[in-house]
């Protein structure tokens, strides 16, 4: 039986996310500290999410579940923390995979220090088919994090392995349901003027990286409201006001690019089966380049 008051509400929006998301609540499902409820809200899917959803619901009562028309993200996770029981909120979206000490990490440092609004992590960044590629090295320390987020670095909090108190998330004044994309990070600036950020040095989650991704497919949207957000905050802070010119570039968008890197990282990692997928797919694009060429021949030699 789920526990009627538990310390942590986890909470996830789902969005036609049936590809990944059995491996998603799977590893939130199988977590060493297990005393939490699970709202999940679906937000107008028009695919299997809501049977793979009511499937697991019989099987584990810790799961909270609730079928909504669209309204988008922010909205989706405002509900879903205003219908929360627990003192925590850890945050997840239904393509990653939590590390299963991830919650008991967190739920420990946060205990540990009363100060903390919000805890994330470094993170394992993973292609389509789960194929690790990179791990972060985001900065750990709230100094770090603000100065980083002051400069535009938008996920120096990873939204899905955030782990906030229900009080700060309240007292910030929730999402913003006016943003479409860059919430989390418009959250976070004000989250970060009530009280401290932090991350946790261990890579608690596999994030997972496709085409479909809001930081590849919405790139040049998210750099629009990176501006709208910090020349919000920088105004709100009393700072002078923000220089847009200081922004990075944003990430390629260029698939072929982006295969590359993840065919690449499945050699590395002895998946030829994946490294074949994506240079297969970059050779569609583009059938005289040498580069998918080499890859696909690496990947059909194994190695």
């Amino acid at each position: 039986m789920s526990n009627p008051n538990p310390p942590i509400s986890v909470i996830m929006s789902v969005y036609n996310g049936e590809e990944y998301l059995a491996e998603a609540m799977d590893s939130i499902l199988n977590q060493t500290l297990g005393d939490f409820e699970f709202v999940i809200i679906d937000d107008g899917s028009k695919d299997r999410s809501i049977e793979i959803v009511q499937e697991y619901a019989k099987r584990d009562s810790r799961i909270v579940f609730e079928a909504r028309e669209n309204a988008g993200l922010p909205a989706a996770l405002n509900y879903a923390a205003r219908k929360s029981k627990g003192k925590y909120l850890a945050r997840m979206d239904p393509d990653d995979i939590s590390m299963p000490d991830r919650f008991e990490k967190q739920f420990a440092f946060m205990e540990a220090h009363p100060e903390v609004a919000c805890v994330g992590s470094r993170v394992t960044l993973i292609e389509p088919f789960g194929v690790p590629y990179l791990n972060t090295d985001h900065p750990l320390t709230h100094e770090e994090i603000d100065r980083d987020m002051l400069k535009g670095i938008g996920w120096s909090i990873v939204h899905p392995v955030a782990f906030m108190r229900k009080e700060s998330l309240e007292k910030a004044g929730w999402y913003n349901e006016s943003y479409r994309t860059s919430q989390d990070f418009e959250l976070w600036l004000r989250m970060a003027e009530i009280g401290r950020m932090a991350n946790l040095p261990e890579h608690l989650l596999q994030y997972r990286q496709h085409l479909g991704s809001a930081n590849f497919a919405k790139a040049e949207q998210q750099k629009k409201f990176k501006v709208k957000v910090l020349t919000e905050a920088y105004a709100r802070r009393g700072l002078p006001p923000f220089d847009p010119s200081v922004l990075s570039a944003p990430p390629t968008t260029d698939p072929f690019e982006i295969r590359k890197r993840w065919g690449w990282a499945a050699i590395r990692e002895k998946k030829f089966d994946v490294a074949r997928k994506h240079a297969y797919a970059n050779l569609k694009l583009h059938p005289m380049d040498t580069n998918a060429w080499k890859m696909l021949l690496c990947s059909v030699r194994g190695h």
